[in-house]
C-alpha cells in the first residue's frame, strides 16, 4: 500500500488557503504514486479555531470548503483529512460539532470517524466545542480493512480486531517530552500511520514528525520535525528507521524558531525589535529571531546606562554582527537624568530607582517599534517569570515571549548549542554572571542551577510558592509565550490572582 502523508501547515480561518494547501499536497502525492492520501486533524479550519466555532457562519463555511475540496479531488486517490462536521443542532451554549476524519472520494464527503476522547486539560478544552464520536469502525478502503481514529488518545479506545491497518490523524502539540509519550501509546497489535500537523499558532507549536509503525509499535519510517513535507511510503517495502534520536537542544531550538516564524508570517508581520543587553537571554532571543525571521528583519537595540559595563554594549554589538541583524545604540542617561529631575524623592532609592530604568528601556524600544513598525520581542525566561523577577511595564513588555517557557539552565544549553560549530554568542556573555545592570555591581540574587528546576517542578505539578503567587498579576499581563513544556504560563495555566 502506497500511502501519501501530507504533513502540512494550515492557518486558522484561512479556508481558501487551507483548501489550496491540501489540493497542492494531494497533487504532489498523486504524482508520487500514492494510492491513498492522508492529512492531519482539523486541516480545513486550521488548528485550533477555539471559540470561532461558536460562530455558526464559520462552521457552515468549513462544511462548504470541505465539500468544495471534495469536488476538486475527483480523479484523485481516496483522501482522508481532518475537518469539522455537524453533530447536533448548535445552541448558544455549544456549537454541537464533531472533530472529524472524513473521506473525500468521487466528489463526496463521507464521515469515517469522530474524535471520541476529547481532552479537557491544560490548553485543551475540546468538550467546549465538540461532541464525542461513536465507536471505532472498520472501513474497506483500497482493498484493506482500515480503522481511522482522530487524535492520539483515541488509540486507547477499543480497536476492532478485524482491522488490518490504523490511520491516526492528529494535531499533537510539541513539548520536550511529546514524541516519547506518543510512541508509548502506539502499542497495538496493528500496523499503521500517525499523521501529525506542523506549524505555530499563537502560543501553540505542532511538531509534525509523522510516522509509520508496525504491529509491534516499532517505528519504520518518520517524517522530519517542524517541516511541511509530502511523502509517499510503500508499506510493503522492508523499512526500518535507523534513528529517531535528535539532540534535545536542536528540537527545542527548532520548535521556537517555527513558533516565532509562524507567529509573524500568519499575522502578516515583518520586522522585530529587541533590547540587546549583552546578557544571555536577549542573546538567545536574537539568535532565534534571526533564524526565524531572517536577519534583515531583526534589529537589536543597546541601551547603555551609567550602570552598564562597557563590555555589555561591546558584546551586544558583536552578537548582532555575528547574526547579521541590525544594531542600534541609544544612550539611556538623558532619559534617566530627566526622570530623576522630574520625580525627585520618588526615585531616591530601592526598587523605584531601579525600576524606572527598566521602564525607560521599554519606552525607548517602543519608540523604535512605533516609528518604524513591527513587533517588540520580550526576552524574559521562565525562571524569572516564575519568581516575578521582572519589572512590570518594563522588561515584561513585548508582544511575544520566545523563551518564556524556557528555564534558565536551558537558556545556557541552547546558547551553547548555537555555538556548537563557531562562536555566535560571544563567550563573555556565556561566562558572565546574570545582571539587570540597574545599579553598580548588581548580579541576579539566585543560583539558577538550583532554583530553576525546583521552581519548574512546582509549575509542572500545578503548585506554587509565595514568590510565584505574588507575581501572578505580572504573568497575566505577559505577551504570548511559546509553549514547549507540558505546563507553560498562558492559557493552559488558569491560576487566580486573588487567593489566600
Amino acid at each position: 500500500m502506497k500511502i501519501g502523508i501530507a504533513q502540512i501547515n494550515p492557518i486558522v480561518g484561512d479556508l481558501e488557503g487551507n483548501v489550496g494547501l491540501c489540493l497542492s499536497a494531494a497533487e504532489e502525492a498523486k504524482a508520487k504514486g500514492a494510492e491513498i492520501i492522508v492529512f492531519p486533524e482539523l486541516v480545513i479550519p486550521g488548528c485550533h479555531p477555539k471559540d470561532i466555532l461558536f460562530d455558526q457562519s464559520f462552521s457552515e463555511a468549513v462544511f462548504a470548503a470541505t465539500e468544495s475540496l471534495a469536488d476538486e479531488m475527483v480523479g484523485f486517490p481516496p483522501v482522508i483529512l481532518g475537518t469539522i462536521q455537524p453533530g447536533s443542532k448548535p445552541t448558544t451554549q455549544h456549537p454541537g460539532l464533531l472533530n472529524a476524519a472524513v473521506l473525500l472520494e468521487d466528489g463526496k464527503v463521507t464521515l469515517l470517524a469522530a474524535k471520541q476522547s476529547l481532552p479537557s486539560f491544560d490548553v485543551n478544552l475540546e468538550p467546549r466545542w465538540f461532541l464525542p464520536g461513536g465507536n471505532t469502525k472498520v472501513h474497506n478502503l483500497i482493498g484493506k480493512k482500515i480503522t481511522v481514529v482522530v487524535g492520539e488518545a483515541d488509540l486507547e479506545q477499543d480497536i476492532p480486531k478485524e482491522s488490518e491497518f490504523l490511520i491516526v490523524i492528529a494535531a499533537s502539540l510539541f513539548t520536550k517530552k511529546s514524541f516519547e509519550k506518543r510512541l508509548s501509546i502506539v502499542n497495538h497489535s496493528f500496523p499503521g500511520i500517525f499523521v501529525n500537523m506542523i506549524g505555530g499558532n499563537d502560543e501553540l507549536i505542532y511538531g509534525g514528525r509523522s510516522f509509520l509503525f508496525d504491529d509491534k509499535g516499532e517505528i519504520l519510517s518518520s517524517l522530519p520535525s517542524f517541516e511541511s513535507v509530502v511523502r509517499v511510503i510503500d508499506t510493503e517495502t522492508n523499512l526500518k528507521e535507523e534513528s529517531l534520536v535528535q539532540p534535545s537542544e536542536k528540537l527545542l531550538h527548532d520548535a521556537l524558531v517555527l513558533g516565532l516564524c509562524d507567529f509573524f508570517h500568519k499575522n502578516g508581520l515583518n520586522s522585530a525589535y529587541l533590547g540587546v543587553s549583552g546578557g544571555i537571554d536577549s542573546s538567545l532571543v536574537a539568535a532565534i529571531a534571526a533564524e526565524a525571521l531572517g536577519p534583515e528583519n531583526v534589529t537589536g537595540i543597546a541601551l547603555p546606562s551609567r550602570f552598564t559595563d562597557p563590555r555589555s554594549t561591546k558584546t551586544a554589538e558583536e552578537l548582532c554582527g555575528n547574526l547579521g541583524i541590525h544594531f542600534e545604540k541609544l544612550e539611556l542617561e538623558p532619559l534617566h537624568a530627566a526622570a530623576e529631575s522630574a520625580f525627585g524623592d520618588l526615585l531616591s532609592e530601592g526598587n523605584s530607582a531601579e525600576n524606572v530604568q527598566a521602564r525607560l528601556r521599554m519606552v525607548s524600544l517602543m519608540a523604535y517599534v512605533n516609528r518604524y513598525g513591527g513587533v517588540l520581542l520580550n526576552t524574559g525566561n521562565k525562571t524569572e517569570a516564575s519568581l516575578g523577577y521582572a519589572t512590570i511595564y518594563g522588561d515584561t513588555a513585548g508582544t511575544i515571549c520566545p523563551i518564556g517557557d524556557v528555564i534558565k539552565p536551558e537558556v545556557y544549553a541552547l546558547a551553547r548549542w548555537i555555538n556548537r560549530n563557531k562562536e555566535i554568542i560571544p563567550q563573555f556573555i556565556l561566562d558572565r554572571k546574570p545582571s539587570a545592570e540597574l545599579r553598580h555591581d548588581q548580579v541576579d540574587p539566585f543560583d539558577y542551577e538550583v532554583i530553576s528546576p525546583q521552581i519548574e517542578a512546582l509549575v509542572q505539578n500545578n503548585q506554587s510558592n509565595l514568590a510565584m503567587r505574588n507575581a501572578e498579576h505580572k504573568r497575566w499581563q505577559s505577551g504570548v509565550i511559546l509553549k514547549v513544556s507540558e505546563k507553560a504560563f498562558g492559557s493552559g495555566r488558569m491560576i487566580p490572582i486573588t487567593r489566600r
